[in-house]
């Protein structure tokens, strides 16, 4: 079935906080995002439309700011903060790191000859139809330029990433608008167990789900190897639900290993494949309700 990957035209990879930044101290890993700049160019280079929706940027505004009194999860080590006081905290960081994460991602794409733009979005992009409609338009015309656009969550004026989940949710919406035939979430584990492998050594890896069930979701549960990132695995399955229902093939696989995304779209067996499962009543809307 992963054969047919080699024939999927436009491809959607999200990447994590934690795969992006150094764990010790918050800022921009550029080992890593070159490697990263460098598999996205290939893929666009061998005839892919190719989109990176990429997190990192409060993590990074965090280090640049030199922030000492908060924890990258948002905790404050001083009590007297408020949950009001972080998220202007985290929303200011926002704005100075991801000035920085698109700079560092110009200079890199640009050594590859490869445009690049910035795209960021908030729920109400998608939830508005005039503005779900403006921004699918942006895409379309982005990929007919051989733009590969950057995306992230505009964290500066909305609080729903601090909300969307890593970015897990926000790439399933842009994998589901855009049409994409294939979205790789890489992440910091393989893919799917059947329990949190850092805790029950019994745990199986899931290489394949045909159908998502009740009991998939209780394999994924709310747990993530990493304080910087907020999206656990369950979040992913989440985000799993939007794209298959969207028709968008989706694999889970671990970002360590940044050749993972050529491997994956070669057909080889990495990461959990989730297939899409097609809901004719699918519609984007029906997953953007308010609370």
């Amino acid at each position: 079935m992963r054969e047919r990957f080699k024939d999927h035209k436009r491809i959607v990879v999200k990447i994590g906080s934690s795969s992006v930044t150094h764990r010790e101290t918050g800022g921009a890993d550029l080992i890593r995002l070159e490697k990263l700049v460098r598999e996205l160019t290939d893929l666009h280079n061998a005839g892919h439309d190719v989109i990176l929706v990429s997190s990192g940027a409060i993590s990074v505004g965090v280090k640049a700011a030199n922030i000492k009194d908060i924890y990258y999860d948002g905790k404050s080590k001083e009590n007297g903060d408020g949950p009001d006081e972080k998220l202007k905290i985290k929303q200011a960081c926002a704005a100075i790191g991801q000035a920085r994460l698109m700079m560092i991602y110009q200079k890199l794409f640009a050594e590859y000859n490869q445009l690049t733009a910035q795209v960021l979005m908030t729920k109400r992009n998608v939830s508005d139809d005039l503005n779900r409609f403006n921004a699918v338009n942006t895409f379309e015309e982005l990929m007919k330029l051989g733009v590969v656009p950057v995306v992230n969550e505009n964290d500066t004026i909305s609080t729903y990433e601090i909300e969307f989940g890593d970015n897990d949710t926000l790439s399933a919406i842009v994998a589901a608008i855009t049409n994409a035939d294939l979205l790789i979430l890489l992440s910091d584990i393989d893919g799917l167990y059947t329990d949190d492998p850092n805790r029950n050594s019994q745990a199986e890896f899931i290489p394949e789900i045909e159908h998502l069930s009740g009991r998939i979701e209780e394999f994924a549960k709310n747990s993530t190897g990493s304080s910087v990132g907020t999206g656990g695995m369950s979040a992913k399955i989440a985000a799993a639900k939007i794209a298959c229902e969207a028709g968008v093939d989706m694999v889970i696989a671990n970002a360590s290993d940044l050749s993972n995304i050529h491997r994956i779209v070669s057909g080889e067996e990495v990461g959990t494949y989730i297939h899409a499962d097609r809901n004719r009543d699918f519609f984007i809307g029906d997953y953007l309700k308010d609370d």
